[in-house]
């Protein structure tokens, strides 16, 4: 079943890709010196981001590995 290795492995880029993105918009925040209340509601966006980031990662491995498997 390569096919599930292959499609794991896009799942898995995608979910790094949103945890580059997440990176980004924490240094782009602290480079623009946001005021208190300003940089925690964009720390609460960026938790989201990560969760979703680290679960589509997980999902992908789990399909890569469910690929290797079978």
């Amino acid at each position: 079943m390569s096919w599930l290795i292959i499609l794991g492995v896009i799942v898995t880029c995608f979910g790094l890709g949103f945890l580059l993105y997440t990176i980004g918009r924490i240094w782009q925040a602290k480079k623009d010196k946001l005021s208190n209340e300003e940089m925690k509601a964009q720390l609460r966006k960026a938790v989201l981001w990560n969760f979703i980031a680290m679960g589509c990662s997980g999902l992908g491995l789990m399909i890569v590995v469910l690929g290797v498997t079978f």
